[in-house]
Parts: structure tokens; sequence; C-alpha cells
């Protein structure tokens, strides 16, 4: 039958502190393996957002312009009707609020 070793002891007889050091070490190792292999794909990384950039296609406007009105009224009607649209977004949003303070 074969010698089994405690859980965490990396050679028959290790003390306590052995096994932190041999683990710190093997933890050490691993984070210095994993750096490297980050800092080898790297270039291709930047590559690769680059050439993701330079597929892209433009815009196809340079911004947001607003269309200019059709005539005063037209442009106040608009205007009056904006309102009208944020005093229900404000009379809705206050009944919520209201129900949600009320005493239980």
């Amino acid at each position: 039958m074969a010698q089994s070793r405690p859980h965490g002891h990396p050679w028959p007889g290790a003390t306590v502190g052995d096994s932190h050091r041999y683990e710190m070490d093997r933890q050490r190792a691993l984070s210095d393996q994993r750096a490297a292999e980050a800092r080898a794909y790297q270039p291709e990384a930047r590559l690769t957002v680059l050439e993701i950039q330079a597929a892209r296609r433009p815009p196809l406007y340079s911004g947001y312009t607003v269309a200019p009105s059709g005539s005063p009224e037209q442009a106040r009607r608009e205007r009056e009707a904006a309102t009208e649209r944020r005093r229900t977004v404000t009379r809705e949003t206050t009944q919520i609020d209201d129900w949600l303070d009320r005493r239980p």
C-alpha cells in the first residue's frame, strides 16, 4: 500500500512553515508565468484592437443637427407638447413616489 502525505504537505516530514514557503513559491512562480504570458500576448492584442478600429465604418453624419421648424407657430406647438410631456412624466412619477412614501 502506498504511503500518503497529509493534505498540504509538499514532502514527508515537512513542517507547516515548509508547507507555507513551498505554496508561496509555487504561487509566485505561477503568477510570474501568467505575467509573462500576458506580456507575450500584449502586442497581438494591440494589433487586434487596431484592426477592429480600422475595419469600422466612418460615421454617416458628423453630428446631430436639429432640423429647422417650418414656422414659429409649429415651433411653439412643439415646445408646448414637450412641456406637457414633461409635466405628465413629473405628475406620474410624483404619484409613484407618494405611493411608495405612504405610511403602512
